[in-house]
């Protein structure tokens, strides 16, 4: 990404390429965690809605760009809780993402990292996923298989913030 009159990673300034590392990193980790539980194939929108979900929280929970390999292992419970099924994660995404938005103002401009988290984001709530009704009254009927369940059409973060944290259980 070109960003006019931004600085370059070095600081050089001038408008070189912005490379968005802190993004691609959380994406990395969300990938890797997601391949090794094995849960769907990783060309299905059900593993990107995963990978979004947990690169969100992976981005948004590192606190002062300390997010480091070394560090991966530590940040596992964080990312668990983060996850978890009562949490308020949604929420959390909203507060964290307007929290980096100001202080990118306060710097002088976009960031690119931002930019692409914002991007995933919006595609985790525009984008929704026929998935099994997770909410159904248990007993309302003769299920045969997990396909003869009902269904119904998911906003994709919905989906991907339970299989980010089964993947992460499964790491």
């Amino acid at each position: 990404m070109l960003h006019r009159g931004q600085e370059s990673t070095d600081g050089a300034g001038g408008g070189e390429l912005a490379v968005p590392m802190a993004w691609f990193y959380a994406e990395y980790i969300a990938e890797e965690l997601l391949r090794t539980g094995d849960l769907m194939p990783p060309t299905s929108f059900e593993f990107r809605a995963g990978r979004d979900a947990l690169a969100l929280t992976i981005f948004l929970s590192d606190s002062g760009g300390e997010l480091s390999g070394i560090r991966v292992v530590t940040q596992l419970e964080t990312w668990l809780s983060l996850t978890a099924y009562d949490q308020p994660w949604q929420d959390w995404v909203c507060e964290r993402m307007a929290h980096f938005t100001a202080e990118a103002l306060e710097r002088g401009g976009p960031s690119p990292d931002l930019e692409l988290a914002a991007e995933a984001w919006r595609w985790l709530e525009e984008t929704e996923l026929l998935a099994p009704d997770l909410d159904a009254v248990p007993g309302g009927g003769a299920v045969l298989g997990e396909d003869d369940g009902p269904k119904v059409w998911t906003p994709a973060w919905r989906l991907g913030l339970p299989l980010g944290h089964l993947a992460i259980h499964l790491f």
